[in-house]
């Protein structure tokens, strides 16, 4: 996790994957830009491939008000999906907040984007995501090897499937090309949006 202000008292995290700590590192993140004078944040998930479900839910947790839908699992041996609500017990809701993704975001940062972006809680910028999210079951086999299918797809707040679909932002920018070493920092995007 990296997290920085840039200009106009603007905070700046980027999560490169979801781990066991990116909740208490995130945590550390917000406090630390809030105590520097951050009063909007720029959230970047692009290029992160996700992890698991409870992560997702726990970063998207930190931005919404109680009882927004986060994501619901549709099962394909049920008809109805399973919900997952924020609770509001830690919401970072008094700033601005934009989530920038990319073609590599998927999986739970596909899941925290869709939560942004259908809870109206901030604006998702970039490009189109992967579309991965899904659960998937392994059976071994006698022989040694194993079957793996999809047992339940992920759908954000408004119904939406991710998996195959990905999450459109709302605010599309065009791929920009690598600059040396910080070609996946946050410069380049917005120097590609201040041209159009």
């Amino acid at each position: 996790t990296k997290a920085e202000i840039i200009e106009d008292k603007i905070g700046y995290i980027k999560l490169v994957e979801f781990q066991e700590n990116t909740l208490r590192d995130l945590d550390d993140a917000i406090k630390k830009l809030k105590a520097g004078g951050a009063d909007s944040l720029i959230l970047d998930l692009r290029n992160n491939p996700g992890g698991l479900l409870e992560g997702a839910i726990d970063v998207a947790e930190r931005f919404l008000s109680k009882d927004k839908v986060i994501v619901s699992i549709k099962s394909r041996a049920q008809e109805e999906s399973i919900a997952f609500k924020s609770t509001g017990k830690i919401a970072n809701t008094d700033f601005p907040l934009i989530v920038m993704v990319n073609e590599g975001s998927a999986s739970a940062s596909e899941i925290v984007a869709g939560a942004i972006k259908d809870n109206k809680r901030g604006i998702v910028l970039g490009m189109k995501t992967f579309g991965k999210a899904s659960v998937q079951t392994v059976v071994p086999l006698k022989d040694g090897s194993a079957l793996r299918f999809t047992t339940a797809y992920y759908l954000t707040p408004s119904g939406k499937l991710i998996k195959g679909e990905g999450i459109m932002p709302d605010v599309a920018v065009e791929k920009v090309p690598g600059k040396g070493k910080d070609k996946d920092r946050n410069e380049d995007i917005f120097e590609k949006i201040e041209d159009k």
